[in-house]
């Protein structure tokens, strides 16, 4: 078993990370003495992982189960609403727990709706995704899309624990564990060059579900998230070089429309554009932005997108959270392991999109 501590302004947590780890969920739970258990998780998951879950947590308090609908294309308000609505339902008063159980999706909605339930109650974070569990479980961002762009409704409400049980992502298509590799390789890029080469050289294990390999993954990506929101819990600056790759994601998610890419897929095919971008801008070398591309490749992801409108690309991007006075801002490569954010000119950012396949 390894353990992360997250220290931010409200507290400080831990993340559980290892095969079985979601055995010390009851325990944990106990500890903190909620009067009532809601286990929001989503229709594939619930038929995995809920009624046991449910078993373990029985003893503890009364648990009810909320099943959402599965897909990024139901991360709604009116998800959140069902999840205020069995909270409701439940009795659930402000010693109670959410209960997270599923991807990032999930945890976006639960913790949203924790955090506007009686102005906040606590939740937890139980990812069965490799991308939830390296990435979107960890520092506290949840909340759900608008169709004008990818959750531009939320609130920053952090978790009183996140436990991530590796065994859980056997389960998994490989897809999935692709997608989740998309985060892997951003953190190695943003934050850690030694760990970016580890991941090149056990892509192989990783993409197997390696018991060592996926947990030493796991456990660094969720030390590198959590260093940065301990120094930046609310995306005050240098959190923002967490989305690496994602403006670009989240454009090529909305145009697409929600669900026909995965998430992780798309960041995958955005760490490659902000490669090229970085590239164009002399900010890297091309050996540097062609390493980013075969690291993206390995894992299975798509590296370019073909017959995208740029047109439409700029326009979602330009209502991308992190855009500032209409300008879009955009994470960029310094070298392998360091970041930087700015704003780009229109030529050069022209030009990555149309040689990455858009039109």
């Amino acid at each position: 078993m390894r353990q992360v501590a997250v220290a931010v302004a409200g507290g400080a947590y831990e993340i559980l990370i290892g095969a079985g780890a979601s055995a010390q969920l009851a325990p944990r739970l106990a500890a903190f003495t909620p009067t009532r258990l809601l286990i929001v998780t989503d229709d594939i998951v619930a038929g995995l992982y809920a009624d046991e879950i449910a078993r373990a947590l029985a003893p503890v308090a009364p648990v009810a189960v909320c099943r959402l609908r599965d897909g990024e294309a139901g991360k709604t308000l009116r998800a959140v609403e069902q999840v205020v609505d069995a909270l409701v339902a439940h009795r659930a008063d402000r010693q109670s727990i959410v209960v997270a159980l599923g991807g990032g999706v999930v945890g976006d909605i639960a913790g949203f709706a924790a955090s506007v339930y009686m102005r906040g109650i606590r939740f937890v974070q139980v990812p069965t995704t490799l991308l939830a569990q390296v990435d979107s479980s960890v520092g506290g961002k949840t909340g759900v899309n608008h169709p004008v762009g990818k959750n531009l409704i939320g609130a920053f409400h952090q978790p009183l624990l996140v436990v991530a049980d590796t065994a859980l992502l056997r389960s998994l298509p490989a897809r999935e564990i692709s997608a989740g590799l998309a985060e892997v390789i951003k953190h190695g890029l943003l934050a850690d060059a030694g760990y970016f080469a580890a991941v090149e050289r056990d892509m192989a294990r990783l993409r197997q579900c390696d018991g060592e390999a996926m947990t030493d993954a796991v456990a660094r990506s969720c030390e590198i998230k959590a260093e940065v929101v301990a120094r930046d819990e609310k995306e005050a600056g240098e959190r923002a070089l967490l989305n690496l790759g994602h403006t670009f994601g989240h454009a090529i998610e909305a145009i697409t429309g929600y669900g026909r890419w995965l998430h992780g897929e798309a960041v995958g095919c955005g760490l490659c554009l902000a490669a090229d971008l970085s590239r164009r801008l002399g900010l890297i070398a091309a050996d540097d932005a062609q390493r980013v591309v075969a690291a993206v490749a390995a894992a299975g992801l798509p590296t370019r997108i073909a017959g995208l409108s740029r047109a439409a690309a700029l326009q979602a991007m330009a209502g991308d959270k992190k855009a500032h006075a209409g300008q879009i801002r955009f994470v960029l490569l310094t070298g392998i392991g360091c970041a930087i954010q700015r704003t780009v000119p229109a030529q050069a950012l022209e030009a990555t999109l149309a040689d990455g396949g858009y039109t």
